[in-house]
């Protein structure tokens, strides 16, 4: 090769790449045109995107992702578009192709993530639980602090955090505690065979309905489930407001006060395998045959070993 020949050759090739700059610079003034258009209309629908969305839901997620995705659609077609004014038709058709390959591959290697993400957003949309419930679900009982697109945070109560990802928790029951702005407490417990069952009933629904945080329009109820070997069960039902009381608290505060009545009236909580002082009890019960019944302590209470002072 003779190098004397190559400032000619490099000369002859810019001047080349020059005309052709030239000649297809109306196309590329019209692509950049058309690109730049289409840049500035993807963030204005973005931005009317995202604002309708906030309407909709309050995760702010799912509104930076959906604006995200509209953008990047919009801008995506303003490339294919400028490319097509530059007849480069060849190269839209092997980029559309080179992204459905990778669109593919993404979804097969993470295809858990994708089902999360997928997850996440219908519980945006759907909102079967929002920020400050308390759910339960996956075997977790919490307050939600945050529905991401990937996982639902709840605070358990005990000082820790449960990240639960989403497609778990749109795919399995979730009991919501807050949704209604009513929840039932339980309170079971038992009285003695010794007792006015009637007179217990009403001192303990009494005794709970005067606690300030039961729900007013429900009434305290009691209801006598079964006779076990030392006691009476029963269970005591009262409702109230989730979002303002904490049911563990509340179930506290009613055993307290169950329990300050049933002293007063001098009716007995008793549960099996204790033993428990009958002698105040007994004196007081005119209707009991001390005598037979010191004979025979079964007829009392069955599981009690001994009366004492």
């Amino acid at each position: 090769m003779d190098f004397s020949q190559a400032p000619g050759l490099i000369y002859a090739e810019i001047s080349l790449w020059i005309r052709t700059t030239i000649r297809y610079l109306p196309e590329l003034s019209m692509a950049i045109i058309i690109f730049v258009l289409f840049t500035f209309l993807s963030r204005w629908v973005s931005r009317i995107i995202m604002q309708g969305l906030h309407r909709i839901s309050g995760n702010q997620s799912i509104v930076n992702l959906t604006g995200a995705v509209a953008r990047f659609v919009i801008m995506a077609v303003g490339l294919f578009i400028a490319l097509g004014v530059l007849g480069l038709d060849k190269t839209v058709t092997s980029l559309l192709a080179g992204a459905g390959v990778i669109a593919l591959a993404v979804g097969l290697a993470f295809q858990d993530l994708t089902t999360n993400f997928i997850s996440g957003t219908m519980i945006a949309l759907a909102r079967p639980i929002q920020v400050g419930d308390t759910v339960e679900t996956n075997g977790y009982t919490g307050k939600v602090l945050d529905i991401k697109l990937r996982s639902i945070v709840l605070d358990n109560g005990q000082g820790q955090t449960v990240e639960i990802p989403s497609k778990d928790v749109l795919q399995k029951p979730i009991t919501n505690y807050s949704r209604i702005g009513q929840r039932r407490v339980e309170l079971a417990a038992g009285v003695s065979y010794l007792d006015d069952l009637k007179k217990a009933q009403q001192v303990a629904i009494e005794a709970v309905a005067n606690l300030s945080f039961i729900l007013p329009g429900h009434a305290v109820e009691l209801y006598y489930r079964s006779f076990a070997d030392a006691n009476v069960q029963f269970v005591l039902l009262f409702w109230i407001n989730p979002a303002t009381t904490n049911s563990q608290a509340a179930l506290s505060e009613a055993m307290i006060a169950v329990k300050r009545a049933f002293d007063k009236n001098q009716i007995l909580i008793v549960f099996a395998g204790q033993t428990f002082d009958l002698k105040q009890k007994l004196t007081n019960n005119s209707s009991v045959n001390l005598e037979t019944s010191s004979k025979n302590p079964a007829n009392l209470i069955a599981p009690v070993e001994r009366t004492r002072l």
